[in-house]
């Protein structure tokens, strides 16, 4: 397996390093960016794989030494998509479960509860079958996207700021509408639970968050089973860590599923514009009653990535939102 990081090195110059099978860093020849590299690639015929490798190995890259940057991104942030699933995981609709469940505790299921038992049922259709559709989420465009080791800020309004450790999909669109995957990152989906949990209803608002990804674009596919670690430190101890599993399975909807619910929609395939859609988790350390606060560094790790996702949470300042009368 191979991976790529974007960087911007000591002279302010862009490049990306491919990293093979979890080894050295080294510099692509002549490539500034992996949407570049991607776009060459569609216009060859080729995979980045075997693109890379016809490129060679240039010198070896520190990556301690220079400036990480997300692993995608696009010139017009306009064009770069950010969105999500929910419920996708096995054992993720306890915590969700707890949060949307009425006071009086009645036996009736949510629909936080109901919508997980239909991925469990049909989540994973036989090849070229759309099975049941996943909950779905807007996060925002590229403006959102927090690069690595830089502050996640929270709106000044915010109840929460919770960590979500993820797997996205990074995919760009061709020029005859076909969405193309390029790879995948670790991610931090970042989201607001306590306001999700005064009403369901108000999960599109919490998820109008910023997000962060960890440096590597995971070029090919993803590994069945992903287990990592999800952990928050505050002023320099860890303050609470659990491992969590990802991968198809540890899944209740396959990828192509959730694939199929995100691209059937035309506006989503409009040739040249990103996408980075992340697939969901099951664990959280606000299910187990963590409130964050300003300060504190969001830390995920998983293997097959070498580099990990870490933020620290900042508060933003009270948006001058006010409306004029034209």
């Amino acid at each position: 397996m191979i991976s790529l990081v974007q960087f911007r090195d000591a002279d302010g110059d862009r490049g990306v390093a491919v990293i093979r099978d979890g080894g050295v860093a080294s510099r692509l020849p002549g490539v500034s960016g992996t949407l570049a590299l991607a776009r060459r690639a569609l216009a060859e015929g080729a995979t980045l794989d075997a693109l890379t490798a016809s490129l060679g190995d240039g010198a070896p890259v520190d990556l301690a030494s220079v400036e990480l940057l997300a692993p995608i991104d696009h010139e017009d942030p306009a064009h770069l998509l950010l969105s999500g699933t929910g419920l996708t995981h096995l054992g993720s609709a306890e915590g969700r479960d707890k949060m949307h469940r009425a006071l009086d505790d009645t036996a009736h299921q949510t629909d936080s509860m109901k919508m997980f038992l239909m991925g469990v049922e049909g989540g994973k259709p036989a090849t070229g079958a759309g099975g049941a559709q996943p909950e779905w989420f807007y996060k925002g465009d590229g403006s959102s996207l927090v690069a690595p080791g830089a502050p996640l800020l929270s709106p000044d309004f915010a109840l929460d700021a919770g960590e979500e450790p993820e797997i996205a999909g990074i995919y760009l669109i061709a020029d005859d509408g076909t969405p193309v995957r390029l790879g995948y990152a670790l991610a931090n989906e970042f989201s607001d639970h306590v306001t999700e949990r005064g009403n369901y209803l108000w999960l599109a608002h919490s998820k109008l968050r910023p997000a962060a990804l960890g440096p590597e674009l995971l070029v090919g596919e993803l590994p069945a089973h992903v287990e990592g670690v999800s952990r928050i430190v505050r002023d320099g101890e860890t303050l609470w860590e659990k491992p969590f599993l990802s991968g198809e399975a540890n899944m209740s909807h396959s990828i192509a599923n959730l694939e199929h619910h995100h691209f059937k929609y035309g506006m989503f395939r409009r040739p040249g514009d990103v996408h980075v859609h992340f697939f969901g988790t099951a664990t959280l350390s606000f299910s187990e009653g963590i409130e964050t606060r300003e300060g504190d560094v969001l830390e995920i790790e998983a293997a097959p990535f070498t580099l990990p996702v870490r933020n620290p949470i900042a508060r933003a300042a009270a948006p001058a939102a006010a409306v004029k009368v034209l």
